[in-house]
Parts: structure tokens; C-alpha cells; sequence
């Protein structure tokens, strides 16, 4: 059993929200799509970065993957074609869909 914290954070905002659902438990191999409901400012504005991060317990250092400005996005070879970061422009939502789903994966997600 894998429990996901899901926190999406964003940089260079004053006054925003980000709202998402409560912590999931999953089972490995299983697929899990997180969300984050944004406002206060547009996931179109190129001045602003949102994105996910994992922290996981025993590890404090390096990125699996990110998700910069409107564009850039970054996957490390642990995650690279089993998770996958979207948007909706028009319902000015994030997403991390998760799929195959290993027991290292299991993490608080910013």
C-alpha cells in the first residue's frame, strides 16, 4: 500500500489558491491522477511557474519531475513514461497522472 500527500505549489504569486483533493492510498501497480485547482492568476501567463515536486520521506534532495512557466516540463528517467503533468487552460486546472505505480513512488507530492 502507497499513500500519496498531494500539495501543488506555485512560485512568484501573492495571493492564490490552489485547492485538490485529500491524501489517496493506492496499490503499487495501480494508476492515480492527482488535481489542482487554480486561481488568482492564469496558467496561461508565462510570468508564473506551477508545477509538481515529490518529496519523498527518506530522500530530501533532487527532482523527479517539474513543471515550469506554460511550457517546459521535466521528467527524471524514474518517472519518465509512467507519469505525465497536463493542463486545462479553461478550467484552470493542473494534473499529474501517475501510471504504474511503484513502492519508491510513494511520497508527498508538491
Amino acid at each position: 500500500m502507497m499513500e500519496m500527500m498531494l500539495v501543488c505549489v506555485s512560485t512568484g504569486v501573492d495571493s492564490i489558491d490552489l485547492i485538490q483533493p485529500d491524501s489517496k492510498v493506492v496499490q503499487p501497480g495501480q494508476s492515480l491522477t492527482i488535481s489542482c485547482q487554480v486561481s488568482g492568476y492564469s496558467l496561461t501567463d508565462g510570468s508564473y511557474g506551477t508545477g509538481w515536486i515529490k518529496t519523498a520521506r527518506r530522500k530530501t534532495n533532487g527532482l523527479d519531475f517539474s513543471s515550469v512557466g506554460s511550457s517546459i516540463i521535466y521528467y527524471s528517467e524514474s518517472v519518465k513514461n509512467r507519469f505525465i503533468i497536463s493542463r486545462d487552460n479553461s478550467r484552470q486546472q493542473l494534473y499529474l497522472q501517475m501510471n504504474s505505480l511503484r513502492a519508491e513512488d510513494s511520497a508527498v507530492y508538491y
